[in-house]
């Protein structure tokens, strides 16, 4: 059985490795399934070029996964069009946090066959082994599939327990070349970067995470530097960015995966997302020893009570901490912050501001957006709850039209009101940052005739 796996096109000039689709090729492979991968994303074909694709190769299923995106569900909607319209239509499969909990409206919306629920590797082979062999699809866990003019949506599966049994993603069906020039912060020019994950889930309960997946599962740390090891072999990658939700799931796991880097000697840079109550300058330290030269914080708000609104876990008092201690340890930290969660007003966005402005390191222009409420976070059902919302049409149709516009107003502000304040913050922000850029330029030129320097390489960008 033939398989295609689609990457689309999110509109940027080099794009991410795709993680969670080379999972899912890597399980099919070894499960005895022909998988071929069709690239948008660096080539950049329209959308219809798939049909046209689909109309002179014969395949027995295709599949699309994405996440929550106002971008992503218009691109999607598009992509199935063509899927649709194809001569030789194969099965078409839908999967990821985007369809995820609310299939029945993605497979109506997207005409698809079946929505994957949740982790994909198992019950996408369970799937075309059902398809292969003619079972029914109601005896397969963890989909919602078309039986007629019914949605039927099945129980979900459980999870892999041992994410170690997983094999590694099946890189050689992509163009590595392409995803490794991928920038990220501090990567020298002579760095190849690759995406790479610890575990899977988070232990945390943020009211707007739209994860559909209970607990954490950790790869072992000889697991994970196996992987490490092989990407450097194969394809030169000195720069890891580990994308799972959160790699800093407790000091100790930290301080352990660390510690076997150092001794494993990889020489190599790496980021990851954090959590700033672990953030402590002992383990900060031994972080950078170990390569990591950026840490993603979630910070959100600057207001304990906003934070606490949010089921953060954190206070503004161990945020600060935390960022100083990062940027003494000599780690770049990623500023996420949000505005319009549930008991936000202008004081708090300025509050945000502020810290965003003291702590400027120069290393991204670091704006803000709106919450958004995505299907499956508890802040869309009570967004529904309070009459905000009518159902995932109503977001993604009517309310949803881009990210850093609202889609939900969960605050005392008026529409206008929000976006003034909005406007306001990252007006500030952007010309603070293009200042102290422009500062940093006019002292390099500075320097670069008072002191004869030799090591200047041009006026770029």
């Amino acid at each position: 059985m033939r398989v295609l796996l689609v990457v689309y096109d999110n509109d940027a000039y080099m794009h991410s490795f795709p993680l969670g689709l080379a999972y899912i090729a890597s399980w099919l492979i070894d499960a005895g399934y022909d998988v071929e991968i069709y690239n948008q994303d660096m080539y950049h074909y329209p959308d219809d070029h798939l049909r046209t694709f689909l109309d002179n190769n014969k395949f027995d299923a295709v599949g699309l996964g994405f996440v929550g995106g106002y971008y992503q569900y218009r691109k999607v909607l598009s992509l199935s069009k063509a899927i649709n319209r194809s001569k030789n239509r194969p099965f078409y499969m839908i999967g990821g946090h985007g369809p995820t909990p609310e299939p029945e409206f993605f497979i109506r919306k997207m005409q698809a066959d079946a929505v994957v629920m949740g982790e994909g590797e198992v019950t996408v082979v369970k799937l075309l082994d059902a398809l292969g062999g003619k079972k029914p699809l109601k005896e397969v866990m963890g989909i919602a599939f078309c039986d007629g003019d019914k949605v039927v949506i099945n129980e979900r599966r459980p999870l892999i327990e041992n994410i170690n049994d997983i094999p590694l993603p099946a890189y050689h069906l992509f163009p590595m070349e392409y995803y490794r020039l991928l920038r990220k912060p501090n990567a020298a020019a002579k760095d190849f970067t690759m995406n790479i994950l610890s575990g899977r889930g988070c232990n945390f309960k943020c009211n707007f995470c739209y994860r559909m997946d209970e607990g954490l599962r950790i790869r072992s740390n000889e697991h994970i530097i196996d992987e490490i090891k092989f990407l450097q072999s194969e394809y030169d990658i000195s720069y890891f960015a580990f994308a799972d939700e959160l790699l800093m799931t407790s000091i100790e796991r930290t301080e352990s995966i660390c510690n076997d880097m150092i001794k494993a000697k990889l020489g190599i840079k790496w980021l990851c997302s954090g959590r700033l109550n672990y953030a402590k300058p002992s383990l900060l330290t031994l972080m950078a020893k170990a390569g990591c030269v950026y840490l993603s914080y979630g910070i959100e708000c600057i207001d304990d009570q906003v934070l606490k609104n949010m089921k953060k876990g954190l206070t503004t008092k161990i945020i600060a901490k935390g960022i100083e201690a990062t940027l003494a340890a000599g780690i770049s930290p990623g500023f996420n912050i949000i505005f319009g969660s549930i008991g936000e007003t202008r004081e708090t966005l300025n509050k945000g501001v502020e810290f965003l402005i003291k702590y400027e390191d120069g290393v991204e222009l670091r704006t803000i957006r709106p919450v958004t409420p995505y299907p499956g976070s508890p802040l869309y059902y009570y967004a529904i709850d309070k009459g905000l919302l009518k159902d995932c049409e109503d977001f993604y149709e009517n309310k949803h039209i881009n990210s850093d516009l609202l889609s939900v107003n969960l605050t005392e502000l008026s529409d206008e009101e929000f976006y003034q304040a909005l406007s306001d913050a990252n007006k500030r922000l952007t010309k603070n940052y293009f200042m102290n850029k422009m500062n940093i330029a006019l002292d390099e030129i500075e320097k670069l005739y008072s002191e004869k320097n030799a090591t200047f390489r041009g006026f770029r960008q």
